[in-house]
């Protein structure tokens, strides 16, 4: 069985899976950070969620991500934090903010993949996943 780090609330696991996914190109655009704050605001996971945590959230994932083992320490507390039946939702949460401001870069994709396999999401619900949050995502 795989060691997780001591537990955060789910809606913090949330909050961290989005600021991993933004930063790990190391350039939150301000299409990811608007993303952010309307999948808070909109998101029925969301509804018992105090937004007035979400800066505070934010900077306790980018300090965490700072250490030499952040990603992997970030890594073990999403798993150990998030309940089986929101795994698909926090996977089609990190998709929406990679697709956010248009492209994904090579850093998104790849922490996606590790997200698909921490998470343990079936490779044919991860893809269907993905092209919901594209075609989401698209502009005329």
């Amino acid at each position: 069985m795989e060691e997780t780090e001591p537990a955060i609330d789910p809606h913090a696991a949330l909050v961290y899976l989005m600021v991993m996914v933004s930063a790990s190109d190391a350039d939150m655009t301000d299409e990811e950070l608007r993303t952010m704050g309307e999948l808070v605001r909109f998101m029925k996971v969301f509804q018992d969620f105090d937004e007035a945590r979400l800066p505070e959230l934010a900077e306790e994932c980018t300090a965490l991500l700072q250490d030499p083992d952040g990603l992997e320490h970030a890594l073990k507390l999403l798993r150990g934090s998030l309940p089986v039946r929101l795994r698909e939702t926090a996977y089609a949460i990190a998709c929406d903010i990679a697709a956010a401001d248009g492209y994904a870069t090579q850093e998104e994709l790849r922490l996606l993949e590790l997200l698909r396999h921490r998470l343990e999401i079936d490779r044919l619900i991860a893809a269907a996943i993905e092209r919901g949050a594209r075609a989401r995502h698209m502009t005329v």
